[in-house]
């Protein structure tokens, strides 16, 4: 069955064709906004018509963030003239009110900080310059390790006396281009501008700074963050013929940052599991258990669509005795990340030397996805989940991500069809499993 899941997704495979129609005719859709509306609508067009599921809507409230005119921004190296700067704002962030011009003040870390005292910026810009540690082979682990500095930094600048927070760019790619991503407020303190600048000139304004240059960074973003939204999961139910009230949900997240296209982040991830649906059911296949496709909504700020999925179901007594998500690129498949019990986990590593033929035998656990996450948290002891995602190469996500980059030119053909010819084929095999012996 796995062959032919492999032959028929590389023959027949419509997910590319879908992917340009997301990135092309709609575009970037974040959250709240039109495009995401328009990319609601498709999916839920495009699942009506590749299989027998019956499609709907699950309503979603939602944040409503629109960056506004574009970022201007230039950097003045010892009071000399304004060089253009090229920034984006990161998602979430209040506006400048005008331009903003302040002193750049340098820190790998958020201990360099706070080595200043509590006013230690006094009216600077704090400019957060950690890159992805470049000795982790695990591109993915390399992002978490210096992630906080997006998500947290503003507020640590604002509690050390600053006027905004630059960071340097999530990715190992020396290049040109700022990659943007959300970040978290705090109450307690005063909410700053905060945007990210590429790895070119975080490494210029650094080595400036560091060799006792005065750098000033002026900044006009004209973000604004309007009232939520409603919007929603789109959802394709296909009934199982043994266990119709045991699901099995399979899915990656509808909307994506405001800037590309969102290919690899994650439209790849969505084309993938539309085409498990028309895969299985080119195939002749009838699913054991009921088998849902979920197209989430709002995973990149908030991640409301999985927290509403998770809690419908909790409140409907659903049993998910599965959840597989793909949401780290199109790039080719390597394996699985498991998420389960160790009953659970030898059951899924037990298909290993039989995967490693179509290249997917890397099976480890962790992390199998944000939009599923939230199941793991509401459901019951004994009907959580055994969850898993696809593991594709990491080495070239980080180059495109949240970025200018990450558009439908960048995704490869054959490797996209490659992993949603391993998710198909793991949504077969966990179909295959006796679930009450893995209590």
């Amino acid at each position: 069955m796995v062959s032919r899941i492999h032959a028929e997704v590389l023959g027949q495979g419509a997910c590319y064709e879908n992917l340009r129609v997301l990135c092309k005719d709609i575009g970037a859709r974040l959250s709240g906004s039109p495009e995401a509306d328009a990319a609601i609508l498709w999916g839920a067009k495009v699942l009506e018509a590749v299989g027998p599921a019956e499609v709907r809507m699950q309503p979603v409230v939602v944040p409503h963030w629109e960056r506004g005119a574009p970022e201007q921004a230039w950097m003045r190296v010892d009071g000399g003239e304004a060089e253009p700067l090229r920034i984006a704002a990161l998602g979430g962030s209040v506006g400048t009110e005008g331009d903003l011009e302040a002193e750049v003040a340098v820190f790998r870390d958020f201990e360099a900080l706070d080595s200043l005292g509590e006013d230690g910026l006094d009216g600077r810009i704090a400019f957060f310059n950690r890159p992805m540690d470049p000795l982790m082979i695990n591109a993915g682990s390399a992002y978490g390790g210096a992630y906080e500095q997006r998500s947290r930094g503003a507020v640590e600048a604002a509690d050390h006396g600053g006027v905004a927070a630059l960071v340097r760019s999530l990715t190992h790619a020396l290049d040109t281009f700022p990659h943007t991503g959300g970040l978290r407020y705090s109450d307690e303190v005063e909410q700053l501008p905060a945007a990210a600048v590429s790895t070119v000139d975080a490494r210029r304004i650094a080595r400036l700074v560091e060799a006792g240059h005065e750098v000033r960074v002026g900044m006009n973003m004209n973000c604004v963050l309007y009232e939520d939204k409603a919007q929603a999961n789109v959802i394709a139910e296909w009934t199982g013929s043994e266990f119709p009230d045991r699901y099995i949900v399979v899915g990656g997240h509808l909307d994506s940052w405001d800037i590309g296209e969102g290919a690899h982040d994650d439209g790849a991830g969505i084309v993938q599991s539309i085409e498990v649906l028309r895969t299985l059911h080119a195939l002749g296949y009838a699913p054991r258990h009921t088998l849902r496709i979920v197209l989430f909504i709002n995973e990149e700020n908030g991640n409301n669509g999985g927290k509403t999925y998770a809690q419908r179901a909790r409140e409907r007594g659903e049993w998910h005795v599965a959840a597989v998500e793909s949401d780290a690129g199109g790039d080719a498949p390597r394996g699985y990340s498991i998420d389960a019990s160790d009953l659970g986990t030898e059951a899924v590593r037990a298909w290993r030397d039989g995967l490693a033929e179509y290249g997917v035998g890397d099976m480890r656990r962790g992390g199998a996805g944000v939009d599923i996450g939230p199941l793991k948290k509401e459901m019951p002891a004994g009907k959580r989940p055994l969850m898993v995602g696809l593991r594709p190469n990491s080495q070239r996500y980080f180059d495109y991500h949240h970025s200018d980059r990450d558009i439908f030119e960048n995704v490869h053909e054959r490797e996209l069809k490659l992993g949603a010819a391993a998710l198909t084929s793991m949504v077969y095999l966990l179909d295959q499993l006796d679930y009450e012996s893995l209590d």
